[in-house]
């Protein structure tokens, strides 16, 4: 099962998943509740600013509810080909 979760609104999301045709579930953490718990809310900068944001990473969580492998500081293009690569 593949989910997508962000701190964007479920309006948002619904939007973001009809544009790009989306097979899977998105869920709205507006709250940061799910990326803080999985260390990915992190203080982030640009352009000398300091904003807190998220870290994009994909986790592969077993059957069992164990992460099995971390992606850190994922980049879109090309993602997906090395997920199906480790699977």
């Amino acid at each position: 099962m593949v989910v997508g979760i962000s701190p964007d609104p479920v309006k948002a999301q619904a939007k973001f998943k009809t544009k790009y045709g989306l097979p899977y579930a998105l869920l709205a953490d507006t709250e940061h509740t799910v990326a803080e718990a999985y260390g990915v809310w992190k203080e982030k900068s640009m352009y000398g600013k300091k904003y807190m944001g998220i870290e994009r990473t994909t986790f592969l969580i077993g059957a069992d509810g164990r992460i099995r492998k971390v992606f850190e500081k994922v980049k879109p293009a090309g993602h997906a080909e090395e997920v199906l690569a480790y699977l």
